[in-house]
């Protein structure tokens, strides 16, 4: 845990692939702890073709199927077909606006949101923004996406920075690394 938050939690992220994987593991954290998706991320990239978009939503119900017996996942069949189902919309977001990357940034124009928070307690769950975000990407065909799944993956890509003010990671994160 320390590792990823020193290393990857709030950091801008603008690749298609890994902006995918990390809005399919906040959607299979639903209801868990983080740690648990966490320690299961590499089994995750290797049961979905390393969350390759177009690989993912080629996958076929057998794979699926098969996936649900795998206790390196969380075997939860809804959020199993979720992973699958996602990559085919935004295969469509793709299309619709040139990236993934510039759709789901589009909600915070481009560029993170930087906030100071002093305590743990004054961070929020859900925002307008991340309400947003939920309300149109349900809309689009995403599942497992509401408001709490969309705030944590703005925390995680770095499209809001929500490290305490001192954190040492609040002033690199500003800067973009």
């Amino acid at each position: 845990m320390q590792a990823y938050h020193d290393a990857e939690w709030g950091v801008p992220l603008h690749d298609d692939r890994a902006l995918f994987e990390f809005l399919c593991l906040e959607g299979a954290q639903a209801g868990l702890s983080w740690r648990t998706v966490l320690n299961k991320r590499e089994h995750y990239r290797n049961a979905f073709h390393h969350f390759e978009i177009a690989r993912v939503a080629a996958m076929k119900d057998r794979e699926l199927e098969k996936l649900l017996l795998d206790p390196g996942l969380i075997r939860n069949r809804l959020k199993i077909s979720s992973v699958r189902d996602n990559a085919k919309v935004a295969l469509e977001v793709i299309a619709e606006y040139g990236s993934l990357d510039a759709y789901l940034w589009s909600f915070v124009e481009g560029k993170p949101v930087h906030n100071r928070w002093r305590g743990r307690g004054d961070v929020p769950a859900t925002t307008p923004v991340s309400d947003r975000m939920s309300k149109a990407l349900k809309k689009r065909g995403f599942r497992f996406v509401g408001s709490t799944i969309c705030y944590a993956f703005m925390q995680a890509t770095g499209m809001v920075n929500d490290h305490l003010v001192e954190c040492f990671r609040h002033k690199a994160c500003a800067a973009g690394h």
